[in-house]
């Protein structure tokens, strides 16, 4: 980067949530004051920032944590975090242009990738809150960001681009991780991986194979083809519920599921319970659920008898660690994760990207990626939705 690179406007483009509701709480602004760096803080021109569906459900309030008819944003332990006016997006990519007071100057120019949660001080190495860049800090839907030195990990990996990069974020990877840590999965067990064709599922596929587990998808048969391609075992489809136990121990050849990565919740994760406990004889472990979403209800309905009597172990999961993410940049600089991208879009087209991520087709694979519209060109167009499927939205 030359040093006219450096340059840092006064104001930016950028997209603020201005309320809990539907997309005309997004509000596009081109005089919003550029972020200064703190003390131990870069400040990062973002290139690339993925969507999450995380993003929805903050902006639309529909992280209950009481009853069914709340509708609010997360609050852990006190008061509420993302208030109003907020710049969403979590997953964020870009190059330092300054920095703030105890970092070298020399990371100017570093092209990196953010670990995304709000950890309660610098040397806290869990995230409980759980909060994250997006809901209780300014996020990535912006031309620039102001973030801890120490959670902007550089990677140089020339074979990844931005958007790319951008793709295997730690909003979906170290979600996925941190399930898979969390229920010691090891190498050989068989995992099912519900809502395997989302940005964690995908991910859960890839670092199953990373640690030698087997990953068995559920998702529907129009993605089989490239989620057995992405490293899953074999793919079954949600289909009649009466028989789904029955067809997945057809894909297992009778052996029961080790472990269960669940993104869906609902009437389904009573029957994934179901795929662990068919034989508990020729088990030597514990059967393990893992949760982080509920796309397919926020409401199961378990016999805790079934739970304590198999000894079924319960792992929910929203954050991962700092170990997690560290360990994360490393197989991504290594070439050992791949990354899934759907699209991107421009940062002012991102209702057009909302509507899409909810009304997305049968031919959605993985994430989409938020590009600010002065880096287009040189970091989004190539990634592009075709002109058809554009022309529909």
């Amino acid at each position: 980067m030359d040093e006219a690179d450096y340059a840092v406007p006064k104001t930016m483009s950028a997209m603020l949530l201005t309320g809990h509701g539907d997309v005309d709480k997004l509000h596009y602004r081109q005089d919003v004051p550029t972020p200064q760096p703190g003390p131990n803080q870069v400040l990062v021109r973002v290139t690339a920032t993925a969507k999450n569906n995380t993003d929805r459900k903050a902006r639309e309030g529909l992280y209950p944590t009481k009853g069914k008819e709340e509708v609010t944003s997360f609050a852990m332990g006190g008061s509420p975090t993302l208030t109003f006016p907020r710049i969403q997006g979590a997953d964020v990519v870009g190059r330092v242009v300054a920095v703030g007071e105890g970092v070298d100057s020399a990371r100017r120019g570093e092209r990196g990738l953010l670990d995304f949660n709000i950890y309660a001080d610098e040397r806290r190495t869990i995230n409980l809150t759980p909060d994250y860049y997006g809901h209780g800090a300014d996020g990535g839907y912006a031309e620039y960001i102001a973030v801890p030195a120490d959670q902007f990990h550089q990677v140089t990996n020339p074979a990844l681009h931005d958007a790319e990069l951008a793709a295997m974020g730690m909003c979906s990877y170290q979600t996925a991780y941190h399930m898979m840590t969390s229920a010691n999965v090891s190498a050989g067990e068989r995992v099912l991986v519900s809502g395997a064709s989302g940005g964690v599922g995908t991910a859960l596929i890839q670092l199953c194979r990373i640690v030698g587990a087997i990953p068995y998808a559920v998702s529907q048969p129009d993605k089989a083809d490239a989620l057995l391609a992405l490293g899953a075992e074999a793919v079954i489809d949600r289909g009649d519920l009466s028989t789904f136990v029955e067809r997945m121990l057809a894909a297992t050849h009778g052996q029961p599921i080790d472990a269960v990565m669940d993104l869906v919740g609902g009437d389904m994760t009573d029957l994934f319970i179901d795929t662990m406990i068919v034989d508990m004889q020729c088990r030597s472990t514990y059967p393990r659920l893992s949760i982080a979403g509920a796309s397919g209800g926020n409401i199961s309905e378990i016999m805790w008898t079934r739970i304590y009597l198999y000894q079924v172990q319960i792992f929910g999961v929203s954050h991962g660690t700092r170990e997690e993410a560290e360990q994360l940049i490393e197989w991504i600089r290594r070439g050992d994760l791949k990354p899934v991208l759907h699209a991107a879009f421009k940062l002012s087209e991102l209702h057009m990207a909302e509507r899409y991520f909810v009304n997305r087709g049968s031919n959605y694979l993985g994430k989409i990626v938020i590009v600010p519209d002065a880096q287009w060109a040189a970091h989004g167009a190539r990634f592009a939705l075709p002109t058809d499927q554009e022309s529909r939205l």
